[in-house]
């Protein structure tokens, strides 16, 4: 996930690009990835149409594809962390 320090209304959060098309088809605050690889990036507005669950559901799957694009031992120390 990446966002703004000033930029306080939206962020950009890394997505599988069939959902990321499927996203932006049903939703007008999911747009393409500013300024990033419009394929693998949404920008999401945060202006009170999207609930906080769909919120965190998008920044939970952006997660979880930054992690698996990670070595095995960084996964591992950061499973190790987290658990």
């Amino acid at each position: 996930m990446i966002t703004g320090l000033q930029e306080g209304d939206r962020f950009n959060v890394k997505c599988d690009p069939e959902l990321a098309v499927e996203l932006r088809e049903r939703y007008t605050e999911v747009q393409p990835g500013y300024h990033m690889n419009k394929k693998m990036w949404n920008t999401v507005f945060m202006n009170g149409s999207l609930t906080h669950k769909q919120l965190l559901e998008m920044v939970d799957h952006s997660y979880d594809l930054v992690v698996k694009s990670l070595p095995k031992k960084t996964q591992a120390e950061i499973t190790g962390l987290t658990e």
